[in-house]
């Protein structure tokens, strides 16, 4: 019998000219671009040669000093996200800085598109925020709603290049923006430095049938970088898996980014999976050598259980417990950071090897 192939290639994707400018053209429908065609024809011929040659980067300097190959040409764009992640971890580590919080609302509901209401996790997100400001400590808010109600917010799929080899997999990413194939606006160049400079992170989500919601998701499989990631594309000399997955075969170091950072969780659901959802986190959140806040830094409940959708928010507004839930999940994050901050609180696996650091 024959052996199957297993390793045969995917099917290819390389559009020809009259899809790529059907698709393309599908984004101008709107009539007050009707007198513009003669622009838009330019334009197009523009995006067609960029997307034909695949010119991903065409804005590129060399690496300079400091980089495995200083002669390799690096993307502008991703020497900029690492210059702001440089920057960001020069804020953390700063002991006269007033210490961080980032707390992530994970709901793509909004009153400022369809939903027409703003969600209860945003509500939660704002009985927090005061929280950690009377403590003493700065808060940024990470909105993922904004990826569903404002022009140009994205956050690009995982292409799993640490699946091929984890040196391939560099920190921050490099996989965004690819201007050839239209892969631009993507926001996590301005989340890595967020994370980065926090200190303490607190995620306020809400179940999605049985998960997070979707642009949540895809910020943590984005994160992926930040544990174990190649700080160095010009060692890989861009995407070259056979360069990566000899460095990891050498034994790779597994640099843990975001490690040392405390963590809390609020997730809240109506009928099922809110303890699964919130569990899950924390394994994630966990595996980056981050560290949770601890018992009542961890709140998985329901708001307006089994009831109708129409009624959650006035649910909320009666269950005065939650309500208390939320806020000493602030209170316990709040203190976890100010007593590391000091001294008195240590990670408890600290100095201890891990064998398998995958």
């Amino acid at each position: 019998m024959t052996e199957p192939n297993v390793r045969k290639g995917m099917p290819p994707v390389k559009l020809p000219r009259e899809e790529f400018e059907r698709r393309y053209r599908s984004q101008f429908v709107d009539p007050a671009f009707a007198q513009l065609q003669h622009q838009l024809d330019a334009i197009v011929g523009a995006a067609w040669d960029a997307y034909s040659h695949s010119r991903k980067s065409p804005a590129t300097r060399k690496a300079g000093a400091g980089f495995a190959d200083p002669d390799y040409d690096l993307a502008v764009d991703w020497l900029a996200a690492r210059a702001a992640v440089i920057e960001a971890r020069r804020r953390h580590d700063d002991a006269g800085a007033v210490p961080r919080i980032l707390i992530i609302n994970g709901s793509a509901r909004s009153e400022h598109t369809c939903p027409g209401e703003m969600s209860k996790s945003w509500r939660m997100v704002k009985l927090a925020e005061p929280v950690f400001v009377e403590m003493g400590l700065a808060v940024d808010i990470l909105d993922l709603s904004r990826l569903a109600s404002e022009f140009g917010k994205n956050i690009r799929p995982c292409k799993s290049c640490v699946a091929t080899a984890m040196p391939l997999c560099h920190w921050p990413c490099s996989c965004y923006p690819n201007y050839s194939l239209g892969q631009t606006d993507d926001w996590m160049n301005e989340i890595y430095p967020l994370w980065v400079a926090a200190h303490g992170i607190l995620i306020v989500t809400p179940v999605n049938w049985y998960h997070v919601p979707g642009g949540l998701k895809a910020m943590m499989d984005r994160l992926v970088c930040a544990d174990g990631g190649n700080p160095d594309p010009t060692s890989t000399h861009g995407k070259k898996a056979d360069e990566a997955k000899a460095l990891e075969l050498k034994g790779w170091s597994y640099p843990r980014h975001l490690a040392g950072r405390h963590f809390g969780l609020i997730v809240h659901g109506d009928s099922v999976g809110a303890e699964g959802v919130r569990r899950t986190l924390s394994d994630w959140l966990t595996d980056m050598h981050l560290i949770s806040a601890g018992r009542f830094g961890e709140l998985d409940g329901y708001v307006g259980y089994m009831e109708q959708y129409a009624m959650s928010h006035r649910e909320l507004d009666k269950d005065r417990e939650f309500q208390q839930e939320v806020l000493n999940t602030a209170r316990a994050l709040a203190r976890a950071v100010k007593l590391a901050r000091h001294g008195r609180l240590e990670d408890p696996g600290a100095g201890i090897s891990d064998p398998v650091p995958k």
